[in-house]
């Protein structure tokens, strides 16, 4: 038998018929308030979407796979995220709209999305239409192919009100974020904000980003850009711990000439020390930061809106520096907020492989969009079962940073 001897990678053009995209058209010219919703595959229309969003004036936000393709200071239509991960302006912008544009995401968080406006869909894989939502309206389509048919056909919207106010929403929450990233935080206690600022600041234009399942991944759904070419990678359909080093491998061997940089919580990277080695014996150049906040954060934080005391959360960690020496890999450590940026930038310098140890803030939060009641009641349930446990000093500490992360709700 006879087969290939290479591979063949496809790039059809995929668009909904003449009459769906009439109809797709009509709904948009329609209905005066559209939201576009942004995933992963809009990768290759950037463009397309940003000319639809200026058409309609329409706010433009993100899923975290999309966020990297849009997320930008200079970018006039951009309100966020929503989803766990998100902020308030993103599902806002999402809930006051008259009709949501689904681009190319799979948005796995349906309890996020609203259910009074008409929802439309546009994915290449037609079995992702309506499984995450009360979909109106599905297309099978590649998101550049469809909005280049589409746009002949969309009236231009005048009105900047519903744009405006998203708008503004997102600015007072970008401020906040910024606010975190000012305060720094105390030894040993670095705020993740402000790591993650710095790494968004120094990095590559077409860096390559891997995020651990859990509250790195926060951080870096709050303060990393979009860049010339930049992208970021995640487990994001399992959201599997431990994945951001192994990812950063794969990145590392096949783009060499790209930084790759991996934001590991300290729990996340002691699962899978070993693989340092692999790292090393291939010199594979990959830039490794861990959070090092000395705990399960993530887990910890999902326990308090449950109702429960912590247990088992807590991390002793190795010596990474150490660890790093023995296996041969160029290290820096940041104790105090004015170490972290030479220690970053040394360590994106440095051409081989290389560890970033930060001591981070264990008590640094994460709001989402949107609070409920039970979750309001389930932590402070948390906190007095702490207190009758004789823990009155971290609920001090908790209580600090609590009040802290308010601001953005």
């Amino acid at each position: 038998m006879h087969t290939a001897n290479k591979n063949f990678y496809t790039q059809p053009r995929i668009t909904p018929s003449n009459e769906q995209l009439q109809e797709l058209a009509n709904v948009i010219n329609e209905h005066e308030k559209v939201m576009l919703f942004c995933g992963h595959g809009c990768r290759d229309a950037v463009e397309e979407v940003m000319q639809l969003a200026k058409r309609l004036n329409a706010p433009l936000g993100y899923s975290f796979r999309g966020k990297i393709f849009f997320e930008r200071k200079e970018n006039p239509y951009a309100v966020g995220l929503n989803g766990l991960l998100g902020n308030k302006s993103g599902f806002e912008a999402m809930h006051q709209a008259d009709v949501l544009l689904m681009l190319g995401t799979d948005f796995p968080y349906s309890e996020f999305l609203p259910e009074k406006c008409k929802i439309i869909q546009i994915d290449t894989k037609p079995e992702k239409l309506g499984r995450r939502a009360k979909v109106d309206f599905g297309y099978c389509g590649d998101i550049k192919s469809t909005l280049e048919d589409l746009m002949p056909l969309i009236d231009a919207k005048t009105s900047t009100d519903f744009l405006d106010k998203t708008r503004s929403l997102h600015q007072k929450i970008e401020a906040i974020y910024e606010s975190y990233v000012e305060e720094k935080g105390s030894e040993k206690n670095i705020h993740p904000e402000y790591v993650a600022h710095l790494v968004d600041k120094l990095a590559d234009d077409d860096a390559i980003f891997t995020v651990d399942t859990g509250m790195s991944a926060v951080w870096a759904a709050r303060y990393l850009k979009a860049g010339a070419n930049r992208y970021l990678t995640g487990s994001f359909n399992h959201g599997s711990m431990a994945n951001a080093m192994p990812m950063a491998m794969g990145a590392g061997l096949s783009q060499p000439d790209r930084q790759v940089i991996a934001f590991c919580g300290d729990g996340g990277i002691s699962m899978l020390l070993g693989d340092l080695m692999t790292i090393s014996q291939y010199q594979i150049p990959v830039k490794i930061i861990i959070f090092n906040n000395r705990s399960l954060a993530m887990v910890k934080l999902e326990m308090r809106v449950e109702g429960y005391m912590e247990w088992q959360t807590d991390m002793v960690n190795p010596d990474f520096i150490k660890l790093a020496e023995a296996m041969n890999i160029a290290a820096w450590e940041a104790t105090e907020s004015k170490d972290v940026e030479l220690a970053l930038v040394n360590g994106f310098k440095h051409k081989g492989p290389a560890i970033i140890n930060i001591f981070t803030d264990p008590n640094a939060l994460a709001m989402p969009p949107t609070l409920n009641f039970e979750q309001v009641k389930g932590f402070a349930a948390s906190m007095t079962k702490l207190m009758v446990n004789g823990k009155f000093a971290e609920i001090v500490d908790t209580t600090k940073n609590d009040l802290k992360y308010l601001r953005e709700l």
